[in-house]
């Protein structure tokens, strides 16, 4: 019997994908390249980069890696921001049979230092903003790094200079550390030297290693989710099943034009915003490599905190697709310059990693006239699971239908099914989940059933058309006299009081209850004194039963935050 979302699917959706049509994510890719030379592939603050420049750049670094000594299956960690360097690095990894290793240019030295050691790295291309936490790690002994690659801020935007690279450079560069390791190599030397040298082409097959993605830590020591090329080939070609509904006008063309025009016309290339940082699974895999599959250009924005910036730059393109997480958009939809951008083109805006608010959700619909459509995923599944139908005319705060191939169920804490229409931990099954975590086989164990479905951590429930809703996070509960206290439910019930930016719903100890919620808050005006402790309970009284109103209030500046925005209730519980 067929899955009740499967009659749910828009029509003409496979139940399934072929995954067996590219024997490797490097052929996937590099079948997209040479189709689509011509096209720009990524532009960045004014500075174009064509798909063949982009196959040229990353064939000479990869030739130069090889020369190195960079073996099949040897990882490579990556430490840049979104900026041309980055897609032309990743390629060359990959041409060259290792393995990427995304590593956030931002990342506390202690975590660097971990990711470093357990991927077991042998080579790092860093940004210059990096380069001094690098160095501290390189001189602690404690890694395996033999080459290091340094990226100069600018490298590959040629001669090209405009006031918002200018800016943009000025910016960074007074906030870059002095550094110095031993041996490292600059970007531009690489390139020169690995010109003149041939890549010796390497066979990766399905089941080769292609990435290691490090989960974010929220619950614990990040591990490394292994992702096959088969893993990421496989998502790639669900994604592109799930949103061609909205974007099939723009991809059977064949124009190059990335400028501003009236109309949207058949064959126009896609053009796609990259404010997700591209280190991180969702901008990984569903804006980077999605784009380059898709033959699309990205539009890179090294500063996505700098909305009249990232405004002003988007306000020269036909953007077609906009991936976010919820305070992107909200930063987006609220800033007085969101009108200069003509939103006419735009065909698609995705929102995960988060969930996205309704009030937010409303408002980017008010302003770009398309709705959100909400997916869920997690790195260890590459990282796409469900998503909403790209058809919907409004926003679902549901997480919606499994893509194609993609098997979800429902568990308890001993994997047994739970009855329909109850909560239970959510399990995935389908190619793009992951072979397993690097070097950890007790904790893959722990994570796989015996049916090879993997447990998310995430509590969801379906609906009665098969859709999924996120209840919340299984490490999050709170336990409170015996009864399931689920941060998401007091969290949304708390944002909806005036004056609230973000909130936070953590466990701490209570002698009584065994535990209590711990509120934190942060204000939309930090100056103002509403909303006070009383109004926030007063609130609550109103709307939360007595055993999940928040027995602690604090309020604070702002709360702890992942590279895409998600709140670290960890921290939060830890400070206590």
């Amino acid at each position: 019997m067929d899955p009740l979302w499967l009659r749910q699917y828009p029509a003409g959706m496979p139940a399934q994908v072929r995954t067996d049509t590219h024997p490797s994510l490097v052929a996937l890719l590099a079948h997209s390249i040479a189709k689509h030379r011509p096209r720009v592939a990524f532009s960045c603050m004014g500075r174009q980069m064509r798909y063949g420049e982009l196959d040229d750049l990353s064939i000479a670094l990869a030739a130069w890696l090889q020369a190195q000594g960079l073996q099949r299956g040897d990882r490579v960690a990556l430490m840049l921001p979104n900026v041309l360097p980055l897609p032309v690095a990743v390629l060359a990894v990959l041409r060259a049979g290792g393995v990427v290793v995304n590593i956030g240019p931002e990342l506390p030295q202690a975590e660097l230092q971990h990711r470093l050691h357990d991927s077991g790295a042998r080579v790092c291309i860093a940004s210059e903003t990096a380069a001094a936490a690098l160095q501290a790690v390189v001189d602690s002994g404690t890694v395996a790094l033999r080459t290091v690659v340094v990226a100069s801020l600018g490298d590959l935007q040629g001669a090209l200079r405009g006031p918002l690279l200018n800016h943009w450079q000025r910016r960074v560069k007074r906030s870059v550390p002095r550094w110095h390791i031993r041996g490292a190599v600059g970007l531009s030397t690489a390139l020169e030297q690995g010109r003149h040298k041939t890549l010796a082409p390497v066979a990766v097959g399905p089941d080769d290693l292609a990435a290691l993605q490090y989960t974010g830590g929220t619950t614990g020591t990040s591990r490394g989710a292994v992702l096959l090329h088969r893993n990421l080939v496989a998502n790639l070609l669900q994604a592109e099943a799930w949103n061609a509904p909205a974007l099939q006008l723009l991809q059977s063309g064949t124009s190059e034009s990335t400028s501003t025009s009236t109309t949207t016309s058949e064959g126009e290339t896609l053009v796609q915003v990259g404010a997700l940082p591209l280190h991180h699974i969702y901008g990984f895999t569903l804006v980077l490599l999605l784009g380059l599959h898709l033959g699309g250009c990205t539009v890179l924005i090294p500063n996505p905190q700098d909305t009249t910036g990232m405004l002003k730059l988007l306000a020269r393109h036909r953007v077609h697709c906009f991936a976010g997480v919820n305070a992107l958009f909200q930063r987006v939809a609220e800033h007085p310059d969101v009108d200069r951008v003509d939103w006419s083109h735009l065909r698609l805006a995705v929102g995960g990693a988060t969930a996205v608010e309704a009030p937010t959700a409303l408002l980017w619909l008010l302003k770009t006239g398309v709705p959100i459509c909400q997916g869920y995923g997690l790195s260890e599944a590459g990282p796409a699971v469900t998503c909403n139908p790209v058809t919907a005319t409004a926003f679902s705060p549901h997480l919606g239908l499994p893509l194609p191939g993609t098997d979800v169920k429902l568990i308890d804490d001993e994997g047994r099914p739970v009855p329909a229409g109850l909560p239970g931990e959510i399990a995935v099954r389908g190619p793009q989940v992951m072979a397993g975590y690097w070097q950890r086989p007790d904790d893959t164990a722990r994570v796989m059933t015996a049916d090879g479905y993997l447990r998310t951590g995430d509590i969801g429930q379906f609906g009665e058309d098969g859709g999924l809703r996120l209840v919340d996070r299984k490490k999050d509960l709170i336990f409170v006299s015996g009864f399931n206290v689920y941060p998401n439910e007091v969290e949304t019930v708390v944002s909806q009081l005036a004056g609230v930016e973000s909130c936070a719903a953590v466990a701490m100890p209570d002698d009584k209850a065994g535990e209590a919620v711990r509120l934190v808050l942060v204000k939309t005006d930090p100056t103002s004194a509403a909303p006070s402790e009383a109004d926030v309970r007063a609130h609550c009284a109103v709307h939360l039963a007595g055993y999940k109103r928040p027995k602690v209030v604090e309020f604070r500046p702002e709360l702890p935050t992942s590279a895409v925005g998600k709140v670290l209730r960890r921290e939060l519980r830890g400070s206590l």
